[in-house]
């Protein structure tokens, strides 16, 4: 058992505040990566949203990458620009953009579907 749950991978210091692949996290590993972090924000809400509250209520929150990984909400948002996000498609964009160059998004082929640099 690892972090309290019994598939979840270390992650160096990090105590989870609820099971990966919970509701909260993964849903039994059905959702993975950027589509965990979307569940966070309510469209109607939270707009414009700071990526520093969002880091600061959220950080130490588990993302299933994959089979093998979990990474905090915090590790991702080092790598999102900008500090603010008029809307829920700026929020995906900035998401996506640091998963992809960062080496957070497994999808295989995602590179073909959308450039990087214009994300």
């Amino acid at each position: 058992m690892r972090n309290g749950f019994a598939v979840a991978p270390q992650h160096a210091g990090m105590d989870w505040p609820h099971d990966p692949d919970g509701d909260e996290g993964s849903e039994g590993r059905r959702k993975y990566g950027h589509a965990v972090i979307a569940k966070k924000v309510d469209e109607e809400e939270d707009f414009p949203l700071s990526r520093d509250e969002f880091v600061e209520e959220y950080g130490d929150h588990p993302v299933r990458l994959d089979s093998e990984r979990v990474v905090s909400v915090e590790e991702i948002f080092e790598h999102v620009e900008p500090d603010e996000f008029d809307d829920f498609v700026a929020f995906h964009q900035a998401v996506g953009r640091a998963m992809r160059e960062n080496d957070y998004w497994f999808y295989e082929g995602a590179e073909q579907f959308v450039d990087a640099n214009e994300a």
